[in-house]
């Protein structure tokens, strides 16, 4: 079945692709099958010709001039003529076969080679083939092709020299060429007129050439023009399933920050709810109905943890719907620790260029940055005039050391006593924008499909982003960023968040030094950020009682 799935590939792509690649990499030298596949498959297939191809197959894996026996359901006019076809490819050499007019011959000189293997497809098998090009993303239609070499490209914008498959299943079309202006004018051109032309039918893309050995005359990369289908390039609809999936994430969200809030008061807990979650050995259940009473007092905390998130997503709307892109519905991922892991939020439209996917990625975290810090700010300040205010919770000294930039902050605030000691006493509002200063700069590390992945690829590049990904891979896995939560996090960007974004309409144009300075310094405030203190600098600067631990 692997033989038959990278045939079956190599048949339903337009112009071969990148599985024809595929199967020319593995067809154990069997050139004459490779060609029938390349240049007949459009004809047999469209004309719904099966027994036809099925024959043509054998006979070219075989050597037979003659149709095996199992093909005795064709008609003797067919089977005459598929006698006749692998005949003539036997005996015709290479140059004859150039010069003939029907170009769905292959060349002679692959029909004497000894394949490695003989398989026989049975019509069955040939049937399939049929079935995945009904099944597979819907292709260009080569007249329309046509239609827009004529009348779109030209001496005054963009000179095609050649064509390839383009799309993730090579059901596009990319034209290779010269440009002839200003790449933005040319890209805004080009787009005007194919809407005139093919009306909402098809999107078209400007990307960078691939594999291009040198740049543009005019400066910045060689670029190429994409055309896919509208169906195809833009991302689907959100299902009921998919808003139920939302609906029931956020519950637990909802349920993990009320946990963080009650988990904050650990110091005033019954002895044995505490035991029971922080001693591995304990195994009797105690009675949970004792928790009822600091359910109240945990709900500023996880009103905050829940407002930091919100306002995070309503970040990304704010930024996405003056450029007329929509998102999806955010998924909340919930997480004991920290009350919230972020949301996950998909583009629902293609991006117009790479200067809106670093805004739209960077407002939403931004956003959320912003009131944790107001939060944490408020809260240090409350807390170091603990008379006026109010509740206060205790919390062990060592907490501040699971991030270098605010524990120097709060070191700052409270002063060298209030820090040096076993336990600190605090605001709530310290551990809610604490929690959501931590996520922001989680959804901001330049990785994968987050917020900063994201800002990374629009403002650097995919390459960029595989280095940087690579980079933050390694930090995680060796604990450097993040402390206890590096594996918990590197595990959810691995399974949720891994795969960087699909390409803009303008997926070649720079966005600006200011965008790329103001996404550098936070990627340099995330690092302070999620950095732990190590112990001889916590006791240096007496962040936490270290040594009578």
């Amino acid at each position: 079945m692997a033989t038959l799935s990278s045939f079956s590939f190599s048949l339903i792509s337009p112009n071969g692709g990148i599985y024809r690649d595929k199967f020319q990499n593995n067809r154990t030298n069997c050139l004459l099958c490779g060609e029938i596949l390349l240049k007949r498959r459009r004809r047999l297939v469209a004309g719904g010709d099966f027994g036809r191809l099925n024959s043509v197959i054998r006979s070219c894996y075989n050597g037979e001039s003659n149709q095996s026996s199992d093909d005795s359901t064709s008609s003797s006019s067919n089977g005459e003529r598929e006698s006749n076809d692998s005949s003539n490819l036997a005996t015709m050499t290479p140059a004859e076969n150039d010069s003939e007019d029907n170009v769905d011959d292959p060349p002679a000189s692959a029909s004497s080679r000894e394949p490695s293997f003989t398989p026989a497809y049975s019509n069955f098998q040939v049937d399939s083939f049929k079935l995945m090009e009904l099944l597979g993303p819907e292709k260009v239609d080569p007249s329309d092709v046509k239609v827009i070499k004529d009348k779109l490209f030209g001496y005054s914008t963009f000179w095609v020299t050649r064509e390839e498959p383009f799309g993730d299943f090579g059901e596009g079309i990319l034209f290779l060429g010269n440009l002839r202006g200003k790449r933005e004018d040319v890209f805004s051109k080009l787009q005007t007129q194919l809407k005139e032309i093919m009306g909402d039918k098809y999107n078209l893309f400007m990307v960078e050439e691939p594999n291009s050995e040198e740049e543009d005359p005019r400066g910045g990369p060689r670029v190429s023009f994409g055309l896919l289908r509208k169906e195809v390039s833009e991302p689907g609809q959100t299902t009921l399933w998919q808003y139920v999936i939302a609906f029931l994430l956020f519950l637990f969200t909802i349920g993990s920050s009320v946990e963080l809030g009650i988990a904050s008061q650990v110091s005033r807990l019954p002895p044995d709810i505490v035991k029971y979650f922080t001693d591995p050995d304990a195994v009797e259940p105690p009675d949970m109905q004792q928790l009822v009473p600091f359910v109240e007092s945990a709900l500023p905390l996880s009103y905050g943890v829940l407002g930091v998130q919100i306002f995070h997503e309503v970040g990304h709307f704010f930024a996405a719907f003056p450029r007329n892109v929509k998102l999806s519905i955010p998924y909340f991922i919930p997480n004991i620790t920290l009350g919230s892991f972020g949301a996950i939020t998909q583009f629902k439209s293609i991006l117009p260029d790479r200067k809106a996917k670093v805004d739209i990625s960077l407002t939403g975290p931004f956003a959320g940055a912003a009131l944790s810090f107001s939060m944490f700010a408020v809260g240090l300040l409350l807390s170091s005039n603990p008379s006026e205010a109010g509740d206060m919770i205790q919390v062990p000294s060592m907490l501040f050391q699971g991030s270098l930039l605010l524990g120097l902050i709060s070191r700052a605030v409270l002063g060298y006593t209030t820090m040096h000691a076993a336990t600190v006493s605090i605001h709530p509002l310290v551990i809610a924008g604490w929690c959501g200063l931590t996520t922001s700069a989680f959804n901001l590390l330049p990785v994968g499909c987050l917020d900063g992945g994201r800002a990374m690829q629009g403002a650097f590049g995919k390459n960029a982003l595989i280095a940087s990904g690579l980079a933050t891979y390694s930090l995680l896995g060796l604990g450097v960023l993040g402390g206890p939560l590096s594996l918990p996090w590197g595990l959810y960007v691995l399974i949720c968040q891994r795969n960087p974004e699909k390409p803009c309409l303008n997926d070649v144009s720079e966005v600006g030094t200011w965008r790329k300075a103001v996404f550098a310094a936070a990627i340099f405030l995330v690092v302070m950020t999620l950095l732990p203190v190590w112990d001889e600098l916590a006791e240096e600067l007496g962040i936490g009682l270290v040594t009578s631990l």
